[in-house]
Formats: structure tokens, sequence, C-alpha cells
């Protein structure tokens, strides 16, 4: 395949290799000098029209460490802000020969009208489209997964059988959506817990369990991996729950239900976290967090998804 948009059009085998080349990436940080000439003389634009740091971050020091040349484009203060289209945009890049285009986009959908509208001969990489999906974050939430459940053997590795349970507003959240469809492409069982004012009316083509109480569902199902997400107040026009700290008593991660859980369960959150809210800093600081290794697998992870869909025969690409 030619570009990264969604989580659902990866088989088993393509996760797979994408976990397994960002353990090679990874490995490359360890090094003295943390740089491959794998993409030397490659152009890739981040484009982005929503305000992100550690997204543009992370992928402008992946390309980097790929020898990539970066071009950071933000719609704010741009043409785009004068009204130019998507397709214009996109032209333009194509004119100043972009190789590969890392997109986020307020427009569920954008990055593949960008893929199959012929407008650009570039690699796609899907890096957030408004509140649909968000695939490299759910491959480098799942090769964190991994290498905390397999360690050193986690090379061609799976994630069969692990417990995972996605909590909180699974409405907003495109990390959720490609989260539960990679995840069970891996073989892992998912758990969603929301209330029901934050929870889609389509769960069914995810094809998750739904549970309403926190409490319940930790005793109940007893997870490997709790995933904490982010209310996203920015995305929200209505009351979706009383107040912040009614939400906090009944779905957040407190001191006390951190310390209810399994005693080899993962905490994972994939930020910016609003502590106090959604997490506490009990479970956000503890040797069982894996927050700060998201972030760092990350580099890892889009440098895998960089070279798989830039480097070498298109055919033999992810």
């Amino acid at each position: 395949m030619r570009h990264l948009l969604s989580t659902a059009d990866l088989s088993r085998d393509d996760a797979l290799r994408v976990l397994d080349v960002s353990e090679d990436m990874a490995d490359v940080a360890t090094r003295q000098v943390k740089k491959l000439p794998t993409l030397r003389g490659t152009t890739v634009v981040n484009l982005f029209y929503e305000d992100s740091t550690r997204t543009r971050i992370s992928f402008e020091a992946a390309a980097k460490r790929l020898s990539a040349d970066v071009i950071n484009f933000a719609a704010k203060g741009s043409s785009v802000s004068k009204g130019e289209s998507l397709k214009d945009t996109a032209q333009t890049l194509a004119a100043m020969g972009a190789d590969g285009i890392v997109i986020r986009h307020p427009s569920s959908g954008a990055p593949r009208v960008l893929a199959d509208s012929g407008w650009v001969e570039a690699g796609i990489v899907n890096a957030g489209d408004g509140t649909h999906e968000h695939p490299t974050q759910a491959l480098l939430d799942a090769f964190t997964m991994r290498r905390r459940v397999h360690g050193a053997a986690s090379r061609g590795r799976d994630l069969d059988g692990l417990e995972v349970m996605i909590v909180g507003d699974i409405l907003h959240s495109r990390v959720a959506r490609s989260n539960a469809w990679l995840l069970r492409t891996l073989g892992a069982r998912v758990t969603v817990v929301a209330p029901p004012t934050l929870l889609p009316v389509d769960l069914s083509r995810l094809g998750v369990a739904v549970r309403y109480d926190l409490d319940d569902a930790i005793r109940e199902v007893r997870p490997d991996v709790v995933m904490m997400l982010r209310i996203q107040q920015e995305r929200m026009n209505e009351a979706f729950f009383p107040n912040a700290r009614e939400y906090a008593g009944s779905w957040g991660l407190g001191a006390a239900r951190f310390a209810s859980l399994p005693p080899e369960t993962i905490v994972m959150h994939p930020g910016p976290m609003n502590r106090g809210l959604e997490i506490s800093d009990e479970a956000a600081d503890s040797p069982r967090s894996t927050v700060r290794d998201q972030v760092s697998n990350g580099v890892a992870v889009r440098m895998a998804v960089l070279y798989l869909t830039l480097a070498g025969d298109r055919e033999d690409s992810l």
C-alpha cells in the first residue's frame, strides 16, 4: 500500500510488519549517531490544519532521523486562512516535489480524499482526521503494549488474549477508533467504558464490549491494560456530563481506583493529560504508566511508517 489512512485497512501481517520494523527503528535511538540515510533526497511535508505539538514534532523527528528533508506547513497564517482549498494546497505541494504528506485535518476523511484524488503522487499518512482515526497513535500504543508484555521477545508476536480497557470520551476520540480496530486485528479483546453520552452510535462497527460502570468493569474484566482518554472539551458544544468532579469520581482513574487494578495492569494515555480529571498523578506517574514510553515509541513507529510508505518499491511497501 502507498498510504497509511486507517488501521481498519491493516491485516495482521501488515500490522506486525510495522511493529517489527519499529523495533529496528527503536534500536537506532540507542546508537551514538541516531540517523539512517534511508530517505535521503526525499521531502516529507507535515500538513497540519489543526494545532499539534507532540504528533507534529514526533513526525518531524522521525523524518529527520531517516535523513528526509522536512517542511512544516501550518494552516494558520498560510493561504489556507485566506480560503485556499485542500486541492489547491495539495497541488502546490506536489509542484514543490513533496514525496510524502503527513496530514492532520479537522474533517473526517480528508486524508483519504487526498490519497484518492489524484492531486498528488505522494504517499499520504493520516496524522488524525476529525473524530475519525489516528492510526499511528494506535500503532505506537500497540507497540508499547507488546514491549511491556513480551519484552525482548516482541518481534513477530501479536497481542492475542490481551484484555484492553479504553475509558472516557469514546465519542470524540479518533484514538479509540484506531485502537479498537488495530487491537482486535492483533488478537486483543477490547472493552470500552464511558457514560452513555460519550459513546458513539456506531459502536457495533468497532466490535468492542461496552460497559458503563468503571469499578464493575475493573472487577469483572481484570484488564491487562487500561487506556484513559482525554476529555476533548474543545470538541464539545453540549453538556455531556454534569461537571468535572462527577466525571472524575465515576470515570476517572483516581488514586483509589488505580490501587484497585490488578497488580500487573499497565496504564496508558495518548496525551495530553488532564490530570485530576481523567487520570490522577498516582496513576500517571506510576512505574506501571507507559505515558513516557508512548512518546518515545512514537518516533520509532513513525519512522517505520515513513520508511514503509516512502522507501523502495511501492508494491512492497505498507
